[in-house]
């Protein structure tokens, strides 16, 4: 298991997107039976955020969030005060005091979430999140544990960075892509607004608003940021 892990920490350079490494981590993870993913800062405000990061059932994901399930979890309880990663199954938590940890813990072995793994992660300022993987049948040698350990902590960072240059993304109106994909093939304004029945002033407009929001200091700048983003293609 150390070469696989290896490997896959190597391999994690080459996921330039969100799911391409939660592909990555549940592939790696699908033979110990782990087929439900989790990575999220685990609080309240900012669960929503974490969707791009959560392989869950989706009827189970509106549900957690629209009952706000972070709040009551014991599991998400245990993961903040954890200082190593931990093992957990539904009957750990049959004799909770809080009803509502019971609910949660119900409806999650109702979608496949019955035994777990979770990794805290903690940072220069305390708790930050965590990976959990779980699944309905896991099969978890201890001799595992230390690779996935390591295979979840460099996950989330990756997954920091990729999530976190996403958020601070430019977002472009459906014009302003349309405009700048013109600029690129080399048309003038007058031309743009011709092939899109639109004023030449209206196309000015576009593209310098199309500009500052990505902070180009030109045309040929601004095609390249756009193209680097993908928010355009050639």
């Amino acid at each position: 298991m150390a070469a696989e892990a290896l490997a896959f920490i190597d391999d994690l350079e080459g996921k330039s997107t969100a799911g391409a490494v939660l592909d990555a981590l549940q592939h790696a993870l699908t033979p110990y039976g782990f087929d439900r993913l989790l990575v999220s800062e685990l609080s309240e405000q900012h669960f929503e955020e974490s969707i791009p990061t959560v392989r869950w059932p989706r009827d189970f994901l509106d549900l957690y969030i629209r009952e706000r399930y972070v709040r009551f979890s014991p599991v998400a309880r245990r993961c903040k005060r954890a200082a190593t990663p931990f093992e957990w199954r539904t009957a750990d938590f049959a004799g909770e005091a809080e009803p509502r940890a019971s609910t949660v813990m119900e409806h999650a072995a109702d979608f496949g979430i019955k035994q777990g793994f979770v990794v805290p992660i903690h940072g220069p300022h305390g708790f930050e999140g965590c990976v959990s993987i779980a699944g309905e049948h896991v099969q978890l040698p201890p001799r595992v544990k230390p690779a996935i350990h390591l295979m979840a902590l460099y996950a989330y960072e990756r997954l920091r960075d990729i999530v976190g240059r996403e958020r601070s993304r430019p977002v472009l109106t459906a014009r302003e892509q349309e405009v700048l994909a013109w600029v690129a093939s080399g048309k003038s304004a007058w031309e743009i607004g011709e092939i899109l029945n639109i004023a030449k002033r209206t196309v000015d407009e576009h593209a310098q608003t199309a500009f500052r929001k990505l902070g180009a200091v030109n045309r040929a700048h601004a095609v390249a940021i756009a193209l680097r983003e993908r928010m355009i293609d050639l």
